[in-house]
C-alpha cells in the first residue's frame, strides 16, 4: 500500500513542476506594467521606476527570473503582494475559508441532488420523467457558470423581491452588512452559529444559497449521470433479480442492494469534483462578489500583481492535486485492483 501511496505521491510532481512554469508565464503574459501599478501618482517618475523594476528583479532575462522564482519556492516564500505588500501565504490563509465554504455546499447540493436525479431517473428508464431530468442534466452541463449565476440573479433576486419578497436571495457577499461578526474559524456559517447575533445564521445561510447552487450546477450533472448509468448496470445483475424474486420490497432493493453497489465509482467522481469545485469557483465568487480566492485572482489579474497571481495559481493548484491524490488513495485502498493491476 505504501508503494502504491509513494508512487501516486511521485507522479504528482512534474504536475506541480509544470504548474510553476504555467503560473510565471501565465503572469509574465499579461498587458501592462505592475511596476506603474506599484507606483501609483509616481509611475512618471523614470528613476523611481528603474529603481523598483531592479529591486523586483524584472529587468533580469526570463530563466533567471524564473530560477529565481524556484529558489523562492523551493525555501517556501511565496512572497508578498506587489500592491499591499501583504504575505500572499497570509491572504491566501485569510481568504481560502471562504472559498472552501462555498465548494463544499457545493459539493453537497451536487451529490444530493445529483444521486437523486440519477436514481429516479433509472427507475423511470424510457419514461418522460427520465428524458426529462436527463435533458435537465444536460442543460445544466452545458450551461456556463456566469449564464447561469446571471440567470439565478434575475429570477432569485430581482423577479422574487417583486413577486415573493420573502423568498428573495441576496446577490453579493457572505452576510449583511448590519452584523458585525468576528472571524473565529473564517467559515461564516460556523461564526454565525457561535455569535450571539440573532439572524446571523440564517443571512449567512441566505447568502450562501445561490452561489452555491450555481457553482454546482455542473458537478450535479455529471453525478446525476453517472448514477443513472451504474445503477442501470446494477439493476441488471443477478442479485439485484433474486432480491426481487424473494418478494423484498422495491425501496429496500433499490436502497440496500442496487444503490449502495452502484454508488462505488459514483463516490470516486464526486471526490473528483471536489477539486473541480474550487477551481470553479472563481467565476461563482467574481459573479456574486464571494470574498474567496477566485475574486483575489481576478483582482491580481487587474491590477497586475505577479506575485499574488504566482502564488495563488500554485497554492490553488496544489489543493487540487492534494484532493485528487486523497481521492486515488482512497479508491485504492477500497479497491485492490488498482493498486495491483496485474493480478
Amino acid at each position: 500500500m505504501w508503494r502504491f501511496v509513494l508512487s501516486r505521491i511521485a507522479m504528482t510532481v512534474p504536475t506541480v513542476i509544470g504548474i510553476t512554469v504555467l503560473a510565471f508565464a501565465l503572469a509574465r503574459l499579461l498587458p501592462g506594467d505592475p511596476v506603474e501599478v506599484m507606483l501609483g501618482e509616481r509611475m512618471s517618475d523614470k528613476a523611481a521606476h528603474a529603481k523598483m523594476v531592479q529591486q523586483l528583479g524584472l529587468d533580469q532575462p526570463l530563466p533567471l527570473q524564473y530560477l529565481s522564482y524556484l529558489g523562492r519556492l523551493v525555501r517556501g516564500e511565496l512572497g508578498a503582494s506587489l500592491v499591499n505588500r501583504k504575505s500572499v501565504v497570509s491572504e491566501f490563509a485569510a481568504l481560502f475559508p471562504a472559498t472552501v465554504e462555498l465548494a463544499l455546499c457545493a459539493l453537497l447540493i451536487s451529490a444530493l441532488g445529483g444521486i437523486l436525479i440519477g436514481t429516479l431517473a433509472a427507475l423511470r428508464r424510457g419514461s418522460w420523467l427520465d428524458q426529462g431530468l436527463m435533458g435537465l442534466s444536460l442543460t445544466g452541463h452545458s450551461m456556463p457558470i456566469y449564464w447561469s449565476g446571471l440567470l439565478a440573479i434575475m429570477f432569485f433576486s430581482v423577479w422574487m423581491r417583486d413577486f415573493i419578497p420573502m423568498l428573495a436571495l441576496p446577490v453579493s457577499g457572505r452576510l449583511a452588512v448590519i452584523y458585525d461578526i468576528p472571524a473565529r474559524t473564517g467559515f461564516m456559517l460556523i461564526d454565525s452559529l457561535l455569535s450571539d447575533e440573532k439572524g446571523a445564521f440564517r443571512s449567512a445561510v441566505s447568502h450562501l444559497v445561490m452561489p452555491s447552487f450555481v457553482l454546482g450546477t455542473y458537478a450535479m450533472a455529471i453525478v446525476a449521470r453517472m448514477t443513472r448509468s451504474c445503477l442501470l448496470e446494477t439493476l441488471s445483475l443477478e442479485f439485484v433479480r433474486a432480491a426481487r424474486a424473494r418478494g423484498l420490497p422495491v425501496w429496500r432493493v433499490v436502497v440496500k442492494h442496487a444503490l449502495r453497489n452502484a454508488l462505488i465509482p459514483v463516490v470516486t467522481v464526486i471526490g473528483l469534483q471536489t477539486g473541480a469545485l474550487l477551481g470553479g469557483a472563481v467565476l461563482t465568487e467574481t459573479i456574486f462578489s464571494w470574498p474567496g480566492i477566485g475574486r483575489w485572482l481576478v483582482d491580481a489579474i487587474y491590477q497586475r500583481d505577479y506575485t499574488v497571481l504566482q502564488g495563488g495559481i500554485l497554492l490553488t493548484a496544489l489543493m487540487v492535486i492534494a484532493v485528487n491524490l486523497l481521492v486515488d488513495v482512497l479508491y485504492g485502498a477500497i479497491d485492490p485492483r488498482i493498486r495491483h493491476p496485474r493480478v
